[in-house]
Parts: structure tokens; sequence; C-alpha cells
């Protein structure tokens, strides 16, 4: 599709409103999930930690 300016770009042939809507929500969606994602992997690092911890102090009491 070929635009004559810029406005004409953003309008998109009047249904301009509704294209950059689903753009946006669309973007929004996919940086949610971006955000869930790392914030689960630093969760999952910190329970792994604490249970490698724990199995340490567990071997340290046995060993006693």
């Amino acid at each position: 599709m070929f635009f004559q300016s810029w406005s004409d770009f953003f309008n998109m042939g009047g249904y301009g409103f509704y294209i950059w809507l689903a753009y946006g929500i669309s973007f929004v969606a996919l940086l949610g999930l971006a955000i869930q994602g790392m914030m689960s992997k630093k969760s999952l690092i910190k329970e792994i930690q604490r249970e490698q911890q724990r199995k340490k102090r567990q071997q340290q009491i046995k060993g006693i």
C-alpha cells in the first residue's frame, strides 16, 4: 500500500485507530509476557539457591 503523506499512513484509510490500537495491545501483551518471564526466572533461581543452601545445611548437620 502506498501513502501520499505521513498523515495518510497514520490514518490508514480511515481504519488507523483500529490498526494502531491492535498494534498497541499486541505490544503491551508481548511486553507483559517478557516481564513475567524475567520475573519467574528470577523467582526460580532464588528457589533453587534456597534449596541448595538447605541441602548444604543438612549435609553439614549429618557430618557432625
